[in-house]
């Protein structure tokens, strides 16, 4: 690989001295000659001169992420009061609709964001302290508007605030962000999940507030619908935890243009919901190829080919027969056939009765709807979180935290300025609320020594990742199913930890486990949906909380997993009456 041009003068003012590139190659394992020595001085001063021309550059924003313009004018924004948020879910208050937006899709609709999300001109958090993010000791404003803000504005939606996410949105629990836990509607003193965890909460807040839950009249407004990030099962999980809908949509459906992520390979946006039915909307209105975002790929969309996911939707409800017996899905000529992963109803923490009340709502309500139910076995579905972490670990910290560039071309957050690398502070900082990342980044040190691990493993970690896509794909195609099941959870929403006291350990072996199920599919990109299925008893022996069902499509087809959560529902599937008493 060539240069451009080489330095002039050998003897410049660079940095890069004989001694660092001396140091630099016994780090390499080598020892340069005299005349070697001479080349690559100034080719590495070269190199280094490239590089700060190109950094002193202007910045480029993609006109794509310029801000939609909105009505009132200069946007503005306002930390809701205490009395207003008594959950935690909110971050930051404000009211966004477009001048001009291009369809009325969503109007009537107020949607909150995860604060991973970028919106021009209001502060980010990444649900962590501003120093980690910013070197103004200020959370930085976002200067772009992400594709899914575009998007929902353009369709008519209004953008009512950003909501509390987990601290660098490492944990599936809601106890890590730098504001504080976020409290479970159903019952405060438990985890609302994570690591969208304020927009789960306030989307379950209205559900819970119209039932009757004691102490939410007063707790602040709620939304119809929110957008949440997914690189674990960070949409799914609190879906599950709160009751209500959250998709992760096939991995490059929906662009994550101007998103904080963790990594490419499983960065997922999605909404949460609910109903089924502002699922499907919403999907129709974010979904699509946005002409930034590699993750997309040749069987992401175009915009004017995204399916009317919400169309097919209520055509699919109206053709249904009248006495709810579905005798062929979708064209197949036969009844949609479930497959119960039975690997996935045995995974470490399971509880007993969380795999009994998810099976026996699969069985129950999909055999009624006239549905083909069975088990299937898939074993490499007990070794599916084990190759997530191992396909991404080793890189995670770097790109989450360290701001390191994508491997392949994205246009990431121009705002966020990242402190790397880790310090004291940060250390202490974040083992106090979240340990989760400094295993993180003490994990990518491990996992990329040779000493411990071969230079290899993580190519052999992603070679088991289009492994495990194939046994899936193969349970789809060899079974013949249309859909699969799991738990979304081994269990139903554990307490809040306790924050001034509990140790690192205490909060690791909390989060431990809570994704085993749905972590396997952000590696293999196929689409997964948590719906609400029952209630089961918190760890207390006494509160009732919901548990959520997992149905897992083909990639691509996130259609039949929106018609599947249907069919479940109109055959009596649901959360079913709150056990509680108002």
């Amino acid at each position: 690989m060539s240069l451009p041009f080489l330095s002039e003068n050998l003897e410049n003012d660079s940095p890069i001295t004989k001694e660092i590139l001396r140091n630099l190659a016994y780090e390499c394992g080598f020892k340069l000659s005299s005349d070697q020595e001479a080349a690559f001085l100034l080719a590495s001063r070269s190199a280094l001169d490239i590089a700060t021309e190109v950094d002193k550059l202007e910045d480029y924003i993609d006109p794509s992420l310029i801000a939609v313009p909105t009505k009132g004018g200069q946007r503005t924004y306002r930390k809701p009061e205490e009395d207003e948020n008594i959950l935690n879910g909110w971050c930051h208050r404000f009211e966004l609709e477009a001048l001009k937006p291009d369809s009325q899709l969503l109007k009537g609709y107020q949607i909150a964001l995860k604060d991973t999300i970028a919106v021009a001109g209001i502060p980010q958090t990444l649900g962590t302290s501003p120093q980690f993010v910013s070197t103004t000791g200020d959370y930085p404003h976002s200067n772009i508007d992400a594709s899914v803000v575009s998007r929902l504005l353009l369709a008519g939606g209004t953008i009512v605030g950003t909501t509390t996410c987990e601290n660098f949105s490492l944990s599936p629990m809601s106890y890590s962000a730098a504001s504080g836990p976020v409290h479970n509607p159903w019952s405060r003193d438990f985890n609302s999940g994570g690591s969208s965890s304020g927009a789960a909460t306030l989307v379950a807040l209205g559900l819970a507030r119209e039932i009757g839950v004691p102490g939410l009249q007063n707790a602040g407004p709620d939304v119809q619908m929110a957008i949440g990030g997914d690189q674990g099962g960070s949409i799914r999980i609190p879906a599950a935890y709160c009751g209500i809908y959250g998709l992760k949509p096939t991995h490059g459906l929906v662009p994550y243009t101007g998103i904080a992520g963790l990594l490419p390979l499983i960065d997922h946006v999605g909404p949460l919901g609910r109903t089924i039915e502002d699922i499907a909307l919403c999907l129709s209105a974010i979904a699509g190829y946005d002409g930034l975002d590699a993750r997309m790929g040749p069987e992401s969309p175009l915009r004017q080919n995204v399916r009317p996911y919400h169309e097919e939707l209520a055509g699919f409800i109206k053709s249904l027969p009248t006495d709810g017996k579905v005798t062929e899905f979708s064209g197949a000529g036969r009844p949609l056939r479930v497959g119960l992963i039975m690997e996935g109803f045995n995974i470490p923490k399971m509880s007993e009765s969380v795999a009994r009340i998810v099976k026996h709502a699969a069985l129950e309500h999909f055999t009624a709807s006239g549905s083909h139910v069975s088990d299937v076995s898939i074993p490499m579905h007990s070794m599916g979180a084990s190759i997530w972490t191992a396909a991404t670990r080793n890189q995670m910290a770097s790109h989450a935290f360290g701001g390191r560039a994508a491997d392949f071309l994205i246009h990431d957050l121009p705002h966020i300025e990242h402190r790397w690398p880790p310090d004291q502070e940060m250390c202490d900082s974040l083992t106090k609320l979240n340990p989760a990342v400094i295993n993180t980044i003490l994990g990518e040190k491990i996992l990329t020594n040779p000493n411990y691990l071969p230079i290899s493993a993580q190519n052999k970690a992603h070679r088991h990742v289009l492994q495990l896509r194939k046994a899936y794909d193969t349970a789809f195609s060899s079974g013949s199913f249309d859909i699969l099941i799991t738990p979304t959870t081994p269990t139903v929403a554990p307490p809040h930890p306790d924050m001034a006291y509990g140790s690192a350990l205490d909060k690791l072996e909390l989060a431990a486990g809570s994704i085993n199920n749905t972590s396997p599919f952000n590696a293999t990109g196929h689409p997964a949906l948590s719906v609400p299925c029952g209630w089961g008893t918190a760890s207390d022996g006494v509160t009732k909380l919901p548990i959520g069902m997992q149905i897992i499509g083909k990639r691509f087809d996130d259609l039949c997993v929106l018609k599947a959560a249907k069919i479940f529902e109109l055959a009596g599937g649901g959360l079913g009456p709150w056990p509680g008493k108002a």
